[in-house]
């Protein structure tokens, strides 16, 4: 069983990545501060938060960054980096669906970049990529975020309609953290 902190105070991530790394003991940081996301990157942001983590947390602890966004053909790739914060106030599928409507082009992908700091202080980095492209309209009760509005490449429904099973094995962050786990040698059950 590996011990590990989370430096994230987001609780959908926190739950994705113990079903994909049940080997692992996953909370999240109890920190009141968390740091500033300035990299010009998703790993970068990631690096920040597993470095920030690991200056807080038990020296036996291994310590996880983890950075994500949305990518958008027909945006150049928006809203990208700043994914989760790109429209104050208002739900982000919401906005994105509106800021989309114009467009014919609905292809985009889902990212996520892994940063875990081992005990030893060795960094480890993974990533993961989900294809697919955004709905006309929001659909299905599962997931979050931006969940209502993907439809993963091959598939009709959105991940919210598809569900938490299969996000658990196919998303963006299931295989970054898959990745992870091969990168120690170790093999996960939900595969």
């Amino acid at each position: 069983m590996i011990a590990a902190l989370f430096s994230s105070q987001n609780r959908h991530k926190l739950d994705e990545l113990r079903a994909v790394l049940p080997g692992w003991q996953i909370d999240a940081l109890d920190a009141e501060e968390a740091p500033e996301e300035t990299g010009e990157s998703y790993y970068e942001n990631a690096l920040l938060k597993a470095r920030f983590g690991r200056s807080v947390a038990p020296p036996e602890c291994w310590v996880l960054g983890e950075d994500s966004g949305i990518e958008c053909a027909a945006l150049d790739g928006e809203p990208g980096l700043h994914s989760a914060r790109w429209a104050p106030g208002v739900d982000q599928a919401d906005a994105l669906l509106e800021r989309l409507a114009r467009f014919e082009d609905r292809r985009a992908r889902m990212v996520s970049e892994l940063v875990c700091i081992t005990p030893t202080l060795e960094l480890l980095h993974t990533s993961g990529v989900l294809e697919g492209e955004i709905a006309r309209s929001r659909r299905g009760e599962g997931g979050f975020g931006y969940d209502p509005i993907f439809i993963p490449a091959g598939h009709a429904r959105t991940v919210a309609e598809i569900g938490d099973e299969w996000k658990r094995r196919n998303s963006h962050r299931a295989q970054a953290a898959l990745a992870l786990a091969a990168a120690i040698g170790e093999e996960s059950p939900t595969r």
